[in-house]
Order: C-alpha cells, then structure tokens, then sequence
C-alpha cells in the first residue's frame, strides 16, 4: 500500500481509498448532470452555468476525485501528484464557497440567489455543502500533507479571485446581468475589497485545514505552521 508516513491511509490504492473516491465522483457527477437539465436564462447565455464560482468549484472538486479514483485503480504516482495539487487551490476554495453562500443566505437570500433559480434542499447541499465535506476528507485522510506555505495560497488565491472577477466582467458584457444579484449592488472599490478578502479568507481555510491535518494524524509541526499564517493574516 502507498502511503506517506505522516497520512492516515494508504493512497492511491485500491482499498478504501478506492471506495470513498469513487462515491465522492458518483455524488458530485449527479450534481454537475443536474445542470444539463436545469432550465435557466443561464443555460443559453456566454459562460453557461460556469459564471457561478459554486460551478467552477464543483468542476474542480470532481476532478480531483476522478483523478483519485483512476489513481486508485492504476497506483499512478504523477495523477495522485495531480489530484493533490489541484485539491491545495479546490479545497479551501470548497470551504470558501459553503461558508460565503450560507452566511449570505442567511442574511438575504436574494443577494445570491436570483429569482426563479432555488434549488430543493438536497441539491442545494449537493452544490454547498458535499463538495467542501468530501474534500476535507480526502485531504485529511487520504492525501500527504501540503508544503506550500501561507504566501503560496494567498498568490494564488488573488490571481484566482480576480481572473474568476474578470471572467465574470466579460459574461456581463457579453449578457447584460451578472450570475450573483449582489454584484449589482457593489462599486469597483467594494469589489476590489470582496475578492481581496475572499483570497485571504482561502488562505485562512488553507491553515486552518493545514491544523486539522496534524491533529487528526498526529502531525504536531502541521499544527504549528498552521498557527504562523493565521496570526498573519489576522
């Protein structure tokens, strides 16, 4: 069994490993064909349901649960290197996603979700919630621990913000609204300071992910550096 000496269990292999990446591709492809059937002005504008962060997301989470599963299957080295690599950005990002969207809803449903575009329950936590949920697991328990420091996810939790804010600027040129009501209400300046603090929020959940890791599998210098870069971002 593959294993890294600081990770839970054995990974890529097919065992447990296999099973739980398998059900993650199985739960979050039911939810991506949910949108092949969901008709929305969306689904015929410029960007299709990819203007959504909860869809690139939701794209990004599957891909590293299809290249774990087929890593499983095959004991590939370089795609469980590429799973994980993908999982440092889709992770925190997942947890970015759930927390932003709940805490939103909970003030007002109507700055994020537009009108006649509710999801049920299950599908909603199925774009929300599974995604975030699934990924921790993997990365806590199946993967090896991530050596890319604070600085790192903060870069590339900025370039990704703003490249993800210019996409969403050429959709709106090309369709005339924007995919979240709340952007509508936001100056460029407002804008600037949301996505400048969703990446640093990215680089929160990184730690605090980071923290979990060592706890869980009894990886004390995880916990410590875990500690360095939230201070710093606080």
């Amino acid at each position: 069994m593959a294993r890294h000496h600081l990770q839970r269990f054995a990974s890529p292999s097919p065992s447990i490993s296999l099973v739980i990446h398998l059900a993650g591709v199985a739960a979050l492809a039911t939810t991506f064909q949910f949108l092949f059937g969901w008709d929305t002005p969306l689904a015929q504008s410029h960007g299709w349901y990819f203007q959504f962060l909860t869809i690139i997301g939701l794209a990004l989470s599957l891909s590293v649960f299809v290249l774990a599963a087929v890593a499983d299957i095959t004991r590939s080295t370089a795609l469980f290197e590429l799973k994980n690599l993908i999982s440092i950005v889709a992770t925190p990002l997942e947890v970015l996603i759930t927390t932003l969207y709940w805490g939103i809803c909970a003030i007002d449903t109507s700055l994020i979700v537009q009108p006649g575009f509710e999801l049920t329950i299950w599908v909603d936590l199925g774009f929300h919630l599974a995604p975030a949920v699934l990924l921790a697991v993997d990365t806590i328990l199946f993967s090896p621990p991530w050596t890319i420091s604070a600085h790192g996810v903060m870069s590339l939790s900025i370039v990704f913000a703003f490249s993800y804010w210019y996409w969403v600027e050429v959709c709106f040129s090309k369709n005339g609204w924007y995919p979240y009501p709340m952007f509508e209400l936001l100056t460029t300046g407002q804008r600037v300071v949301l996505f400048t603090m969703s990446a640093g929020l990215v680089t929160v959940f990184s730690s605090i992910l980071k923290w979990l890791y060592g706890v869980v599998n009894g990886n004390e210098q995880a916990r410590e550096e875990a500690h360095k870069p939230l201070k710093k971002v606080q």
